[in-house]
């Protein structure tokens, strides 16, 4: 009974060391990222996002053109390091960006979008 308690802590240590090795790095995995938001019962497309290394771009559906760089610290939270469409523009801005890398064959991350009127509103981007 102890050494299964023993072995299961031992996974346990394992499979949350794990989970944040990617943050680790500082980046994302490479590709492009479908960003959507569940509104009204739907999937809308806000557009895609392309990470390779530090630097992104997009998402082109906003009119978004250009690189810019990004970091992102140890426990996985975002900052985007130039404008990010939509999200940055008409009076928007970030709240927060937190990546999930749990599943290293489906990365994603989730934005909070703070409106010029004060609503808050959440997307998933998530690797195609």
């Amino acid at each position: 009974m102890a050494f299964r308690f023993f072995l299961s802590f031992l996974l346990l240590i394992s499979a949350a060391s794990s989970a944040h090795a990617d943050f680790a790095e500082g980046k994302l995995p490479d590709g492009v990222y479908r960003c959507e938001v569940y509104l009204l019962g739907l999937f809308l497309n806000l557009g895609d996002i392309t990470i390779k290394g530090n630097v992104y771009s997009g998402p082109v559906t906003f009119g978004t053109s250009g690189t810019y760089n990004y970091q992102m610290d140890a426990n996985g939270e975002i900052s985007w390091l130039g404008p990010l469409g939509g999200y940055t523009s008409g009076g928007n801005s970030i709240s927060l960006t937190q990546a999930t890398l749990d599943d290293p064959n489906a990365p994603s991350f989730d934005i909070i979008m703070k409106q010029q009127d004060g609503a808050f509103t959440a997307s998933t981007c998530t690797k195609r």
